[in-house]
């Protein structure tokens, strides 16, 4: 039994194996009540001794197949709004270690940080750090702007998961060196969504100084609402919830929320609303003053070392499950493509079939809809990132193309494929059917998880078995890929980059 003081009281935390660890520490008050929608609150602590054996509650959701594809928990996780708890891994707490603070993915509507696949145990030991794993509000109780449409009664700026996401940080930044983390040695890292909060956070003015490193996988700095989309978002979702009055909205039970995740897609069509992907950040002109990769561009994040990338094809995932996409015919995914190309559609569409025929890879409509949109939504972002950090701070960039066994290897690279080799994870609680397992397997995640710790530790990855890994610049667009024999790629896929000159609507979805 470890028991540690925090600025809060104390906790009793559990000794597993060479490791002490923390689960459900609340970081700040429940948002519940009048604070559903406001900024989070401060926690006003307790007495006693806290027991800190167990997880809290994650936030509302409905479950997902990535919920059974990266592993199930062992018992059904409690759901509430009362959501906002981290969880810490520590060697010992003594000492200052680097501190690794983990944000989820999940679309900003599902997920949490007591997911399987994110023990903390593996890097924890591996790398002598200290893991933090987080929950934040999701959904439309996170993402929802809805200061304009209740005349300021309801303050929400569409931020308030964004800013769970800060009080967290500054709780670590108050707290962290009890558990044996240093302060002043903290990368936040996180992958699809939580690579976007990544992002994020780098342009937002509350999120200054709260770290010093960042690792946005599979997302990056274009995945915010504008200002009038907010706007239409929150419109349709009072419209569905059946109310515009704050009293009323208030007052709604939490199923309402996850009743509306579900309709708010098929209400979406022929509004020209995102179905997938329209509860997250918005450009509020305070939390997020304009888009985040603007702000990056002009130095928000000056200082931060950046390592950012993508799996091969993260879209396949999408894609290929969807009975409709996998059987769309040519003119559908002319469709597809020129809602991003409206005048050029059908030369993007060439060019990125003659580039998948070049590399030996299947090309009917739905492989070159999963290239296209693996580039729109994940790829091209990742690459203006690393062009505006890196006048500001060292960047590197990574592709990891280890393909999925999933649906007999079909998926290919896909989206998430590797979270499982990031946290050593991958043959827990039955996902070896996704990420797969084996020699090679333990080979790839142990260069994968020093690569990552390497980065935590000096701002600089590095690992046995890798080739060496320069810094990302215009004049060195160098990328380490990881697979079964790693190697070093110098401007991959410029051929098709040229296609994104103007970007045309990349990150949204």
């Amino acid at each position: 039994m470890t028991v540690v003081t925090t600025t809060l009281g104390k906790i009793k935390g559990t000794q597993e194996n060479q490791l002490k660890v923390f689960r459900g520490i609340p970081f700040a008050a429940p948002p519940v009540g009048d604070l559903r929608w406001q900024a989070p609150q401060p926690h006003p602590g307790w007495d006693g001794v806290r027991d800190a054996s167990k997880f809290g509650a994650e936030a509302p959701q409905d479950s997902s197949m990535l919920d059974w594809l990266m592993g199930q928990a062992d018992t059904p996780p409690e759901q509430a709004e009362d959501c906002l708890f981290l969880n810490i891994w520590t060697p010992a707490t003594a000492g200052k270690r680097p501190v690794m603070f983990w944000i989820h993915g999940g679309g900003f509507t599902m997920g949490s940080g007591s997911q399987p696949i994110y023990d903390g145990q593996h890097l924890a030991d591996r790398g002598d750090v200290v893991v933090v794993t987080i929950n934040y509000r999701m959904g439309a109780l996170g993402f929802l702007n809805l200061k304009a449409l209740t005349g300021g009664k309801i303050p929400a700026t569409g931020n308030e998961g964004l800013l769970d996401q800060v009080a967290a940080l500054e709780w670590t930044r108050d707290n962290i060196s009890v558990f044996g983390g240093d302060p002043a040695n903290i990368t936040i890292f996180g992958e699809s969504a939580g690579g976007m909060s990544v992002g994020c956070l780098m342009a937002m003015p509350a999120a200054k100084g709260l770290f010093h490193k960042a690792i946005p996988q599979s997302g990056a700095c274009h995945s915010a609402n504008s200002p009038e989309k907010g706007l239409q978002v929150a419109e349709l979702a009072l419209e569905l919830l059946g109310t515009f009055d704050p009293s009323a909205l208030l007052a709604l039970p939490v199923s309402a929320f996850s009743e509306l995740q579900v309709n708010f897609a098929k209400a979406a069509v022929g509004k020209n609303l995102p179905g997938m992907g329209a509860f997250r950040p918005n450009v509020d002109g305070t939390v997020i003053p304009e888009m985040p990769i603007n702000l990056v561009r002009k130095g928000s994040a000056a200082g931060v070392a950046v390592m950012t990338g993508t799996c091969r094809e993260e879209w396949r995932l999408f894609a290929v499950i969807d009975p409709a996409r996998v059987n769309m015919n040519e003119q559908q995914l002319q469709a597809e493509v020129a809602a991003f190309f409206p005048d050029t559609a059908d030369k993007v569409i060439a060019k990125y079939r003659e580039w998948l025929q070049s590399r030996h890879k299947a090309s009917l409509p739905v492989d070159v809809l999963a290239a296209f949109m693996t580039d729109q939504v994940f790829r091209i972002p990742a690459l203006r990132l690393l062009e505006a950090q890196s006048e500001h701070a060292v960047t590197y960039s990574y592709l990891f193309d280890w393909p999925s066994p999933l649906m007999e290897g079909v998926v290919g690279a896909c989206h998430a494929v590797e979270l499982g080799f990031n946290w050593g994870t991958y043959d827990k609680n039955g996902s070896a059917g996704f990420f797969v397992e084996g020699r090679e397997a333990d080979v790839l995640s142990a260069r994968t998880m020093d690569a990552w710790l390497s980065f935590a530790r000096e701002g600089a990855p590095s690992s046995s078995g890798l080739p060496e890994w320069p810094v990302y610049s215009r004049d060195l667009p160098a990328t380490m890929r990881f697979s079964t024999e790693p190697s070093l790629l110098l401007d991959p896929d410029h051929e098709i980059n040229e296609l994104w000159a103007d970007d045309p609507a990349i990150g949204s979805m």
